[in-house]
């Protein structure tokens, strides 16, 4: 059966795709700033048909060679990104800088590691990779989003592991790379691109759809927002969503949405609600007809309950 659905699959995407190695749904990259672009993700959440293509990354050509954020979801996706590249710039493309170790992030790296570019990320990352749920994620990917994601995807590490704040310079430009986490994950970084004023913020911002929340720390998560603000950025590319030069705006949305699934799972908490109870109460009229709210919602306040029960009980600072 397996092998019919792939059939039937491939069949079905050969006259959008032209074959499985060119995603159909991968748009020119945007032009942001003078050396920085970005390809944007679909709104929803990932699933064979959009391929698993809902995630933001981007890129800064310098004289020097190419500096890339986030690698995609699917190696095919990042294979598409990197032509993209070629037809903007002759030049290599010499490093991945990773936002985070999430799925939808890094199912592409290896296909700029197979062109000789050196990955960056945060020490965190090296604990989800030796973890049960970086497997058993590969193996969800594997089933729902095949054939973008087979056997023949896999995880890999980055070439050097950064344990802090980090800046270097490539063609004239000044790159500052920013250790934010945790908050949406525990290795949270983002990339400010100086002469440009521009902003890489992985999932610490969302944008035109629900954010995914998860297990993380939304408390630490509000701090990391802040800290983005004082970066005074004139320009920001979210994880997911356009981007836009009104960063204070785009960092409200995602500040909004986190500070009302702790204002409400918070009350119920406080007044001994139980979630299923505070669920159905809680008004989620603002977001109920976003895109991934379905896949996504239910599961941030059960996990923003969690977590405002543990916060409730934790010993006074």
């Amino acid at each position: 059966m397996r092998f019919l659905f792939a059939l039937f699959f491939l069949l079905a995407t050969a006259t959008q795709a032209g074959d499985i190695g060119t995603p159909s749904n991968m748009p020119k990259p945007v032009k942001a700033s003078a050396h920085t672009y970005y390809v944007q993700g679909l709104a929803g959440a990932a699933s064979s048909a959009n391929q698993g293509f809902m995630s933001n990354a981007g890129f800064v050509v310098t004289p020097e060679g190419v500096v890339v954020f986030d690698a995609l979801g699917t190696p095919v996706l990042a294979e598409g990104l990197i032509r993209a590249i070629r037809k903007l710039t002759s030049q290599p493309i010499k490093r991945v800088i990773v936002s985070h170790y999430h799925a939808d992030h890094i199912y592409g790296l290896q296909a700029f590691k197979a062109i000789g570019a050196e990955i960056w990320a945060q020490r965190g990352g090296q604990e989800y990779l030796a973890s049960e749920e970086a497997q058993l994620r590969m193996q969800q990917r594997r089933e729902d989003l095949f054939p973008w994601v087979d056997e023949k995807t896999r995880l890999l590490p980055a070439d050097r592991w950064l344990s802090g704040d980090e800046s270097f310079e490539l063609g004239g430009l000044h790159f500052s790379l920013h250790h934010v986490g945790p908050a949406h994950s525990g290795e949270d970084m983002v990339m400010l691109v100086k002469e440009d004023g521009v902003l890489f913020t992985g999932d610490l911002v969302f944008k035109g759809r629900v954010p995914f929340v998860g297990d993380a720390d939304s408390a630490a998560w509000l701090e990391a927002l802040e800290r983005l603000a004082a970066l005074k950025p004139a320009y920001l590319i979210p994880g997911h969503g356009a981007a836009a030069p009104d960063a204070a705006a785009t960092l409200q949305f995602t500040r909004q949405y986190l500070q009302y699934l702790r204002q409400t799972m918070g009350k119920a908490v406080e007044n001994f609600v139980p979630f299923e109870e505070a669920y159905a109460r809680t008004s989620w009229k603002k977001y109920e007809k976003m895109p991934a709210f379905h896949e996504a919602n239910r599961a941030n306040a059960y996990n923003t309950y969690l977590l405002m029960e543990k916060e409730s009980i934790a010993p006074a600072k």
